[in-house]
């Protein structure tokens, strides 16, 4: 292979965002130190090749265009994706560290190839990342549905949004509940801040369901944990606390004491919800996706082949 150092050192992202779509499906959860030195590499990566761009022919101005849209609206477009609630946290810090690290496309000569094979005419990278990896995610309620015909759960739609589940699985599932008592939602409970409520409590779902009527009340409360931040497999420690009597299940209280949203997690919802796990066998949950493992496949494509939406318009004469 032949290729400049800057784009042989950008090769690095793949691993690391392998791992991190890796950690996206059996935690949610990515440490923000992944992407420091990712950050880091790019920023040096982008001064390097600056200096051979300061004749400012029209070459070097286009390079600089380039680097520009990438820092100055993929970037911003992945933090008003996430404040959209269309990303998660680490969904942006991936995507803007790729718009620093792979601003403008790479080239790796191969014999007889030359890779990416399908460059844009606006030649920005991180553009093509993200707009691989939406047409791959767009893919997911495909395979939802698929999956939901295979195990018999087939109702429209809730079986290209979402999966039935046992409710007792709920303790190592990552998503929301798509049932209320009253019917169907998008917003439902989250299933982590269902795990802190419980952390907090110093309980389990198992126990939970065994005694609803009891664990209602409030009184029952004695004492309160620490809730974490409702990862599956997270432990507990003491830090005593109360509730009022008027308050079913200690839902205002837990909110209160944490400190926290709980995922934008509200009392009623928080009681409706375990009304839910404590009364049904199964449940219907919307997963949501893991946004990183679209983001790194798209990543690989885009490294490879290029860019999917310019190819297939390029395929049907458009452009």
């Amino acid at each position: 292979m032949f290729a400049s150092v800057p784009d042989l050192l950008r090769l690095v992202v793949l691993p690391l965002l392998g791992w991190a779509a890796w950690r996206d499906i059996e935690t949610r959860r990515v440490p923000s130190v992944v992407w420091y030195p990712l950050v880091a590499l790019g920023a040096a990566l982008l001064a390097w090749e600056s200096l051979g761009h300061l004749a400012f022919t029209p070459l070097d101005q286009l390079y600089f265009l380039r680097v520009g849209i990438s820092l100055l609206f993929v970037a911003p477009l992945s933090y008003v994706f996430w404040r959209l609630g269309g990303f998660g946290g680490a969904d942006a810090k991936a995507l803007i560290t790729i718009s620093i690290l792979l601003p403008t496309f790479p080239r790796y000569l191969l014999p007889g190839l030359g890779l990416p094979v399908v460059r844009t005419t606006l030649g920005v990278f991180s553009m093509t990342v993200l707009t691989n990896t939406v047409v791959l995610a767009v893919g997911y309620p495909l395979a939802l549905g698929v999956r939901n015909l295979l195990d018999g759960s087939v109702e429209l739609p809730l079986m290209f949004l979402g999966r039935r589940v046992s409710v007792p699985s709920l303790s190592t599932a990552h998503g929301r509940l798509f049932e209320t008592t009253t019917g169907y939602t998008r917003n439902g409970l989250d299933i982590d801040a269902l795990r802190m409520y419980l952390r907090w409590r110093g309980t389990t779902l198992a126990e939970l369901r065994e005694r609803p009527e009891r664990l209602r009340d409030p009184n029952s409360i004695t004492e309160t944990h620490d809730p974490t931040d409702g990862a599956v497999g997270d432990g507990m420690a003491v830090d005593g606390g109360s509730v009022e009597a008027e308050d079913p299940w200690g839902a205002e209280a837990f909110l209160e004491d944490i400190d926290s949203t709980a995922y934008g997690t509200t009392p009623e919802k928080l009681r409706d919800g375990l009304q839910v796990v404590t009364s049904r066998e199964e449940v219907w949950i919307s997963p949501g996706i893991p946004f990183l493992v679209p983001m790194f496949f798209g990543t690989v494509l885009a490294f490879t082949y290029g860019d999917i939406v310019f190819g297939v318009v390029g395929a049907l004469g458009l452009v």
